[in-house]
């Protein structure tokens, strides 16, 4: 295993990981500086804004009056030192607005993939194993309604009926284990939905490839045969789409934590947009970018451990 870890192909993987993030930290830094509207003037407020000079002196002070590359080098050689930089609106570090949130973003995203994975993985296989009219035809409903169903409108109505009507969840926030539940719902309902549809598709063709024949021939139970012969051969197509899933949910589930103003990364983002305030844009899009090659590498490492005739690099 070790000896797998410390491969060439691991070595090019980190190296491209370092390209991409790269690429992604420059075009988020020339689209953020191609938009029409000025921190300066944001900041100034609407008192002072219609004053060239108190502009000016903003302006001045964040050395947005140098050139796009003069500040695009500024930030590399501060993220070098593992500066993100200081907020325009709040004037504290990004790092530490960050590190703040960053937790609560992982436990809502890690808890919405868990129940993905193991809730919908459960149903479709499930329902593969023991096929019938009647329980495919369910299956298929409920994929179409949950995939087709926005997250947003999904918080909404948990609001309506458990809060507004019911009084038994906090309407927003965190720090309780009652505030996680509906946004948790609300995160896990078009997921298990969409999981549950694709294991049922994997595991159904899986249970009619030959080597399945093959261990039912020789008197293996339906339940070996399920869980030990087909489920992961099953599991890898799972496995890509999973992880490119987890790193879109780290990366910032902004439509759950606004509608139920859970303080996380896509909460923190959305203000940093409202107030123009772009180092915290720049670093919530840093780490949105790190979460998702991290995932896509852990991806590649799992693969052969499902299944080792997977060699990397072959």
């Amino acid at each position: 295993m070790i000896r797998h870890l410390l491969n060439r192909p691991l070595i090019r993987r980190l190296s491209w990981a370092v390209v991409t993030l790269w690429g992604v930290t420059l075009l988020a830094f020339l689209v953020l500086y191609r938009i029409p509207a000025d921190p300066a003037v944001a900041l100034a407020g609407p008192s002072a804004a219609g004053d060239p000079a108190v502009v000016q002196s903003i302006r001045a002070r964040l050395r947005l009056d140098q050139p796009v590359w003069v500040q695009y080098g500024d930030f590399l050689l501060r993220l070098s030192r593992g500066d993100l930089g200081q907020s325009y609106v709040k004037g504290t570090p990004v790092r530490e607005a960050i590190t703040a949130v960053l937790p609560n973003t992982l436990l809502l995203g890690l808890s919405g993939w868990a129940c993905w994975l193991v809730l919908g993985t459960g149903i479709g296989v499930l329902v593969a194993a023991r096929p019938g009219k009647v329980s495919e035809g369910l299956l298929l409903a409920f994929s179409i309604l949950g995939a087709s169903t926005p997250a947003f409108w999904i918080g909404i109505l948990l609001l309506y009926v458990f809060v507004a009507r019911l009084g038994w969840f906090p309407a927003g926030g965190t720090g309780t284990p009652k505030h996680l539940v509906l946004p948790l719902i609300t995160l896990a309902a078009s997921g298990v939905a969409y999981y549950a549809r694709l294991a049922h598709s994997a595991m159904s063709d899986t249970l009619r490839e030959d080597f399945i024949r093959t261990a039912k021939a020789k008197g293996l139970s339906p339940t070996v045969i399920v869980m030990r012969h087909a489920l992961r051969n099953a599991l890898l197509p799972l496995v890509t789409i999973a992880g490119a899933d987890l790193a879109a949910l780290l990366g910032g589930v902004v439509f759950t934590e606004s509608v139920f103003a859970w303080n996380g990364l896509g909460q923190l983002a959305v203000e940093a947009v409202a107030g123009l305030d772009i180092p915290v844009i720049m670093g919530v899009v840093l780490v949105s970018g790190v979460l998702v090659v991290a995932a896509n590498l852990v991806v590649d490492l799992i693969y052969p451990i499902i299944d080792p005739r997977i060699r990397s690099g072959t």
